[in-house]
């Protein structure tokens, strides 16, 4: 599942699910009881499949938050706004989901967790957890993870410090161990 708590509200969850059917009929049957909760169903593949699809897409939405929390660290501490330059990476390569819909700098995005005292939203302790179930999956299957490890270990760092907050955190986290100037 993805969405969170604002997508359960919405009824916009998106579903990925892993199921074997000969005839499709399971398939569809699940499919239609999702879709009363959400707004997509993807069948995956046999069972098992829809968790390996949601780790793969935490994966990325891992680094993509961090990632964007670093850009918009390194750009205000150079002297852009924080508006601004959102705008700029939504209209560009940058654009990612933690930039556009979940801005870690508090008052970019007025609905983002960080807008909240980093309330809501989808909590660091489950983004570590679900880092560490995508680097096992990776170690079983023999798959190369180059960015994995470091960004386990900055979400490890940052739950410590900020445990039950979002995620987006990690930008306030950066903040802290950025030089005065």
């Amino acid at each position: 599942m993805s969405g969170g708590v604002v997508g359960a509200r919405a009824g916009t969850l998106s579903f990925m699910f892993g199921a074997s059917s000969q005839t499709g009929q399971l398939v569809e049957r699940v499919k239609s009881v999702l879709m009363l909760m959400g707004k997509k169903a993807w069948h995956m593949g046999n069972s098992g499949t829809g968790v390996s699809a949601k780790l793969a897409n935490n994966y990325i939405l891992a680094i993509n938050n961090i990632a964007t929390a670093e850009a918009m660290n390194l750009g205000l501490r150079c002297g852009l706004d924080a508006k601004a330059l959102q705008e700029l990476v939504n209209t560009s390569t940058g654009r990612c989901w933690p930039m556009e819909v979940n801005n870690p700098v508090p008052g970019v995005v007025d609905t983002a967790p960080s807008s909240r005292g980093y309330e809501g939203g989808f909590g660091v302790s489950l983004m570590n957890k679900d880092l560490r179930l995508a680097l096992a999956a990776a170690e079983e299957s023999g798959t190369p993870l180059a960015l994995g490890d470091m960004a386990r270990s900055v979400y490890t760092a940052v739950e410590d410090e900020h445990r039950g907050k979002d995620f987006s955190v990690v930008y306030k986290w950066l903040q802290e161990r950025s030089a005065t100037q």
